[in-house]
């Protein structure tokens, strides 16, 4: 096996805290490495010594002559003034390729990542095209090895599956092979062939698998089990040398040197056991409900908004009861986050209303909201004001807890309730918010984005919380693990003022504009292109045969294509959607009737190629 790039002994650390030690790891050809780790662990400190941006302390990184290797950071830079096209150009000069190669890549890139305007100036890009646009970056080298910081950040769930397939399919622009950072339990599932966790509870500093994600779930449960035991055994040894070292000198006079030797050892072994053990800590969120029996906790009838001439939604109707999972789905700026705007300004006196429509809501109904862009923290506070505004103390389910317990609870030191809530990681930052919100008893949560940064401990325990909490729940996530183990429906919304109800993210998906072929096929479309250019080659005439074909063919796609159409509708109907069986026996036919006219297409492409052929 040929090794691109081989780590060993990698030690980090900042001032008095060491982020990692003695970590090993090789990278090989074709390896896809998913790293993660808890918040803190030095996950992307890792990837930038990888990428020599930055020095170990100690250790050493030998790579193989000529490899090369392409960072993408968790924040870009861009000429903000600069095209699209010109940004990707910038980042091809002094490669040496040719410039017809150069106009190429950049030209057959953007094509992938579905840009509608190469010449569109960045600073008037949207999150999400900028984080496709870096992607794009740090592709467009094709080098050996890819490190990636939070790749999927800022990027909707179409985008994310669109980055999983351009990771996977069998394009130019794919990299030999990478690694990432992530948080993204389905994107770690579908991309990559090896975990590597960075955490102290391990002895060697990480523990590393190869396979799936959940392959490692479940190497690293039974580490963890061995681990525990392992404290045990050791336990129940050390009481009994314990005992034996009590005795007075007389009587241990008489044993050999080496016991007291090996009973220290013992007693120091039991020690680095018992404090890995203890450092795997988990956040305990635990929302409060009020206890309400409300049928109807909320009702949207026919609400719209627009924002300036465009309508975000219209003639939306929402019923939230007790046990209410809905989720929200939709491209950057399609009105989910105002959605959720309003449905907090039901019940604040000054808060967003619908443009038309109407909201009520049960009597005194309590609604906690999570904001995604957490503008009701307040950076200038310390970290102890935070989490208890009004003392030393905070009142949870009716009991008083100490600020430095309730700290401890979000994985917080004592040691840093007096630093400026600035200062702190954006994890450390949305714990704050979760801490708040678990204070106020609950009948409707609204949770706007409430994974950004949370590391996938922190996401496990979230899950088990919300699943448990018996109110309405309104989630707008990109986490489609999260979106598949809470939500039980939800909205999709078209991006011109349309919404509909769907069962799950996946029946959304089928739905929207270019899902079909556009993000599963690239893979497919370049190999069309590989075959355009042959046909291009092929010299003939068609035979009388495939010139009887070609005649009808048109009308077999435009048969075809009505016939997606109406499975589609069937898809859409409320009577489909309710009943699981009819729901994946009519996706099962939809699919098959997309087969066809993708067969169709291809067949007439071939047709085309060869009659034009001279």
């Amino acid at each position: 096996m040929s090794h691109l790039l081989t780590c060993q002994g990698l030690e980090k650390s900042f001032g008095a805290q060491r982020l990692f030690s003695n970590i090993n790891l090789v990278i090989n050809n074709n390896d896809r490495i998913g790293l993660i780790g808890p918040n803190g662990s030095g996950k992307s400190t890792f990837l930038k010594i990888l990428s020599g941006l930055m020095e170990a302390d100690s250790g050493t990184i030998v790579s193989r002559r000529h490899v090369k290797s392409s960072y993408l950071a968790q924040e870009d830079q861009f000429d903000e003034e600069g095209s699209v096209a010109d940004n990707l150009r910038t980042t091809l000069a002094g490669s040496g390729l040719e410039e017809m190669e150069c106009h190429s890549r950049v030209q057959t890139l953007l094509s992938r990542a579905r840009f509608p305007d190469s010449e569109m100036v960045v600073s008037n890009l949207s999150g999400g095209w900028r984080k496709r646009l870096a992607i794009c970056q740090s592709m467009i080298l094709q080098a050996d090895i890819l490190v990636m910081d939070e790749p999927t950040n800022h990027l909707d769930i179409e985008g994310v599956i669109w980055l999983e397939k351009m990771l996977s399919a069998s394009l130019p622009e794919r990299p030999n092979s990478f690694i990432l950072v992530s948080h993204d339990r389905r994107f770690l599932e579908t991309t990559v062939n090896r975990i590597v966790e960075l955490s102290s509870v391990y002895p060697e500093g990480s523990l590393q698998v190869n396979g799936s994600y959940s392959r490692f779930l479940a190497a690293r449960a039974d580490f963890l089990s061995q681990q525990q035991q392992l404290e045990e055994r050791l336990a129940n040894k050390m009481r009994r040398e314990a005992e034996w070292l009590s005795r007075g000198p007389k009587a241990r006079a008489t044993k050999a040197r080496y016991r007291i030797d090996e009973a220290h050892k013992l007693r120091e072994n039991l020690s680095k056991v018992k404090n890995r053990n203890r450092s795997l800590q988990q956040i305990k969120i635990d929302f409060e409900p009020t206890g309400r029996k409300t049928r109807k906790l909320l009702e949207a009838i026919a609400i719209e908004k627009k924002f300036e001439d465009k309508v975000l939604f219209s003639d939306l109707n929402m019923v939230l009861s007790p046990g209410t999972r809905l989720g929200l789905l939709g491209r950057n700026g399609c009105g989910k986050s105002t959605l959720m705007k309003i449905l907090w300004g039901s019940v604040q006196e000054d808060g967003l209303q619908p443009d038309c429509g109407e909201i009520k809501t049960a009597p005194d109904v309590r609604v906690v909201n999570f904001d995604q862009k957490r503008e009701r923290i307040n950076p200038d506070i310390t970290l102890r004001r935070a989490l208890a505004p009004d003392g030393d103390s905070i009142l949870f389910r009716e009991h008083s807890t100490h600020v430095v317990t309730w700290a401890q609870r979000f994985l917080f030191r004592p040691d840093q309730l007096e630093t400026p809530v600035g200062q702190l990681s954006g994890g450390e930052q949305a714990r704050i918010l979760i801490a708040e919100l678990m204070r106020q008893p609950a009948d409707i949560l609204l949770l706007d984005e409430p994974t950004n940064d949370l590391d996938i401990a922190s996401l496990d325990v979230l899950e088990e919380s919300l699943l448990e909490f018996p109110g309405a729940l309104v989630l707008v996530t990109h986490d489609r693990f999260l979106l598949d183990s809470i939500c039980d429906q939800v909205i999709g919304f078209n991006g011109q003022g349309g919404t509909t109800y769907y069962a799950d993210y996946e029946q959304w998906l089928a739905d929207i504009d270019g899902q079909g072929q556009g993000i599963i096929s690239e893979e497919k479309r370049y190999e069309k292109q590989k075959k355009r250019k042959q046909q291009k080659k092929a010299t003939g005439k068609l035979s009388y045969m495939d010139q009887r074909e070609y005649d009808s063919i048109e009308g077999k796609i435009l048969s075809a294509e009505e016939e997606v159409d109406r499975l589609q509708s069937v898809m859409d109907s409320s009577e489909t959607a309710s009943d699981s069986q009819k729901l994946e026996a009519a996706w099962k036919e939809l699919q098959t009737a997309k087969e066809l006219v993708e067969k169709l297409y291809e067949r007439w492409e071939e047709l085309e190629g060869k009659r034009n052929a001279r």
